[in-house]
């Protein structure tokens, strides 16, 4: 993935309904569409937390002192922007629906399970 800022720029952030056909279309099982969905989600809260954490380093100030706090205007700036990106489930879901999701299976063959 190229730049996953860009990318959920347009998606909303509030949850909404979706049609549980549509939904399960590719499986044609729900617990299996959310296993799906539940593990790119887990992907892109690591992605997520990993590069606000480079950021957010980027501007740190090493002190000797335990005692000093200093509020830095970028790291404020930063996680606010990072707060405001959709919640990883929502943008999985997004990305699944979109079929911007491969999915391949490990030791099971798709056609003599259906």
């Amino acid at each position: 993935m190229n730049d996953l800022k860009t990318q959920v720029q347009g998606i909303d952030p509030n949850l909404e309904g979706k049609d549980m056909e549509e939904f399960v279309s590719k499986t044609h099982n729900v617990y299996e569409t959310l296993e799906i969905i539940a593990k790119r989600a887990n992907q892109l809260a690591v992605e997520l937390k990993e590069e606000l954490h480079g950021k957010l380093e980027e501007f740190a100030v090493t002190t000797d002192a335990i005692e000093e706090v200093h509020e830095n205007k970028e790291q404020i700036e930063i996680s606010k922007f990072y707060e405001r990106l959709p919640n990883p489930a929502v943008i999985a879901t997004s990305e699944y629906l979109n079929g911007q999701l491969k999915v391949e299976y490990k030791n099971r063959d798709r056609n003599n399970n259906e």
